[in-house]
């Protein structure tokens, strides 16, 4: 019997123009005020943590249950309608207040995407939306997007460790994602440093961007980040020891035990606890701990066979991570599955459609599907 997973938190509809032509060096090469902009049909998908983890995870094989919050409008609507295609649509919460989320997803061909984004209903997402006889039956819950949910980063993060510590007293692992943050709202103006010290006891699998957490952690720091970038993408210019080693050892100060840090285009970087510590993993999960203590490394990307949109690929390559450990899949295998779906996703527009399953995906790996390098 396979074991039951949870992925709530942030859900919304994602709108994807399609752009056409040369790349672009800077977004503004692009969109240019006054200019009127041609592009092609909207790609109109689920989006957000539920929508793109829960049902990668599903895709990839997991017994998953969807939780998340719509409103009762057209885009709830198109959003119910989606999750049913995929039997999944029983664990949304519908309010008759609120109204959906959405995301305008702008991705510019060769510039990372810019998104447009109102929270809607996601806002209003608490401990209790999640039943405790789903807690107890489930031996993984996801939680995903807690910037873009303001009860979660209001008050610390009261709200958001209540959650977490929940489901470990369940004994059910837990695994934590973000979103970015921007600084010029009321989530930028967030304690984040302050939120992570206090939730990542409570997570066995961290799983941030590397943007994500350095906005956290050393604000300072992703600032001297962005100059170093001008305009381009972040990730490219990083250095694994300088850049990347030091927000990881922070987080493994604050208690994690397996953590997996998305950096884009480039791959992944991993870094797991000790055995000692890993044994107060959910025991659920039946993780295998003498395998997964004390790793540290960098799993570079594959390269895809094409690239038309990032979005979901860091969604998409935890969700095969999560599915791949769930499984019992040795740490290595885990790592390749994760970045393997991701470089399948951006093949596609939405999240979902250039996924390939683990079949799909272990033969291509060992025929020697080229890395990045």
């Amino acid at each position: 019997m396979k074991k039951k997973v949870i992925a709530a938190g942030h859900i919304c509809l994602d709108i994807t123009p399609v752009f056409s032509g040369k790349k672009a060096e800077r977004p503004g090469d692009i969109l240019i005020p006054g200019k009127l902009v041609n592009v092609g049909p909207a790609d109109v998908h689920t989006g957000g943590a539920v929508a793109n983890t829960g049902l990668a995870m599903k895709f990839f094989g997991a017994d998953v249950s969807l939780m998340g919050k719509i409103g009762n409008d057209p885009f709830g609507e198109i959003i119910s309608n989606i999750l049913k295609s995929h039997d999944a649509e029983q664990g949304m919460l519908v309010s008759e207040e609120e109204s959906t989320s959405y995301t305008v997803a702008l991705a510019l061909p060769g510039v990372d995407r810019i998104f447009l984004h109102h929270p809607g209903a996601n806002h209003t997402f608490r401990a209790e939306d999640v039943p405790c006889s789903e807690l107890e039956k489930a031996a993984l819950f996801h939680f995903g997007y807690p910037p873009l949910i303001k009860s979660m980063y209001e008050n610390d993060g009261a709200e958001l460790v209540n959650l977490m510590r929940r489901a470990k007293e369940y004994g059910t692992a837990t695994s934590l994602d973000f979103a970015a943050i921007d600084p010029e709202t009321e989530a930028g103006s967030a304690d984040w440093e302050r939120i992570l010290e206090r939730v990542i006891p409570y997570v066995d699998i961290l799983a941030p961007s590397v943007e994500e957490l350095c906005f956290m952690l050393d604000r300072e720091r992703f600032q001297e980040w962005q100059k170093r970038a001008a305009g381009r993408d972040i990730t490219e210019m990083l250095n694994v020891e300088e850049d990347i080693r030091p927000l990881a050892d922070r987080c493994m100060e604050m208690g994690a035990k397996i953590l997996l840090i998305k950096c884009g285009a480039p791959g992944i970087y991993y870094q797991t606890a000790s055995g000692q510590n890993l044994e107060h993993v959910g025991k659920k999960l039946e993780l295998a701990v003498p395998q997964w203590a004390d790793l540290c490394g960098f799993e570079r990307s594959y390269v895809p066979d094409r690239v038309l949109s990032g979005t979901g690929a860091g969604d998409t390559s935890i969700a095969a991570f999560l599915t791949a450990l769930l499984e019992g899949y040795a740490p290595e295998m885990c790592l390749h599955l994760a970045a393997a779906a991701g470089a399948s996703c951006v093949a596609a527009y939405d999240a979902l459609s250039g996924l390939k399953t683990f079949a799909e995906l272990e033969k291509k790996i060992q025929k020697g599907w080229e890395k990045i390098c």
